[in-house]
């Protein structure tokens, strides 16, 4: 129950900061993606849903995880966009950014956890 509630907060705080570095998640979206600002509030907002989603009792839970496991994905080619543009974030160290991009799949594997009932 305590790696849930963990995911949980993780995706929730993820998700608040969406709107709180709301410029910073812009510049990290892919140039061809269109409405970048739209973009990052519904990301935001599906991590605070998903987030709060794992909070629940099952369906909805399983419901949230999935929607988890699918926001992650979804997210990769802006992770992919800053690994291979890191010359636009000089703040953040190359390799930090390149490690992030195998991380999420652990990070995609925790969310599946709670895929099922």
């Amino acid at each position: 129950m305590l790696p849930r509630i963990v995911l949980a907060v993780v995706f929730i705080v993820a998700g608040a900061l969406h709107f709180l570095l709301a410029r910073f998640y812009v510049e990290i979206i892919p140039p061809y993606l269109p409405a970048h600002l739209l973009l990052v509030y519904i990301s935001g907002v599906s991590e605070i849903l998903g987030g709060l989603g794992l909070f629940l009792k099952p369906p909805i839970r399983t419901l949230a995880a999935w929607g988890l496991v699918a926001l992650l994905v979804a997210v990769m080619p802006a992770n992919i966009y800053m690994a291979t543009s890191h010359s636009s974030f000089p703040f953040i160290p190359a390799w930090a950014l390149w490690l992030r991009l195998p991380m999420q799949l652990p990070l995609i594997g925790w969310a599946w956890l709670y895929t099922r009932r």
